[in-house]
């Protein structure tokens, strides 16, 4: 048995390309690539030795096992512990929408438990959709239908997705647009269902939906006098 994590690497962009390579290697063969600019102040940059803050953001499933070996590479081979190179961190999985989806997560990882591992007592949860570029609406449309409040939207490109008509009988293209919404835990299911019978694979939108548990938040108190 292993656990199930996203895992979010954030590094300085010339690394980008080596990184996905390595984790294609490592047998993480779907990653979601976007670019990001560091917040760091000019006097720090001088402090850290530092040139540049254009940094790359990539993220991907892994399991326990997984992990283990891509961070061996990650202190090794790119140094990323070493001051200003970079940071990886993991957030374990809460639920997954859909068998299908599931499989194609997982591929490739020595990951054996059910499709549904969900961590108890949390009042939220981060509900993360996939989906094809220009779809963020349709998404949010299903999503509002269950209760949702807003999203965030976020562009990125995907990086070894040819295998997604092996697992979900779709192929996808490799521009996306990733939907952030935060849920009450209650009705988290409800949410991520819509998304899948509306916005779904069936859809042109060909959305893969999971979630993230929340342990606390600040800024919802509207939803929690409803």
């Amino acid at each position: 048995m292993s656990g199930l994590y996203w895992m979010m690497t954030i590094t300085k962009r010339s690394m980008g390309k080596k990184l996905i390579a390595c984790y294609e290697e490592n047998g993480l063969v779907s990653v979601l690539c976007m670019l990001a600019q560091g917040t760091a102040t000019s006097e720090t940059l001088d402090y850290l030795g530092l040139e540049v803050t254009e940094k790359t953001v990539t993220m991907a499933v892994v399991s326990d096992e997984a992990w283990k070996t891509v961070r061996r590479e990650l202190e090794e081979r790119f140094r990323i512990d070493v001051p200003g190179t970079g940071i990886a961190f993991l957030i374990p999985l809460s639920s997954v929408g859909g068998r299908k989806v599931f499989r194609f997560l997982t591929d490739g990882l020595d990951y054996e438990k059910g499709e549904e591992s969900e961590m108890k007592n949390t009042k939220y949860e981060l509900i993360v959709v996939v989906a094809n570029h220009g779809y963020s609406e349709e998404v949010m449309d299903a999503a509002r239908a269950e209760g949702a409040g807003g999203g965030t939207v976020i562009h990125a490109r995907g990086t070894g997705l040819e295998k997604a008509e092996k697992f979900l009988g779709v192929s996808i293209a490799d521009e996306k647009e990733m939907i952030f919404i935060v849920s009450k835990a209650e009705q988290k299911n409800r949410i991520m269902r819509s998304i899948m019978e509306n916005a779904g694979l069936e859809s042109k939108a060909r959305s893969v939906v999971f979630s993230l548990p929340v342990t606390d938040t600040a800024g919802l108190r509207l939803q929690e006098v409803q």
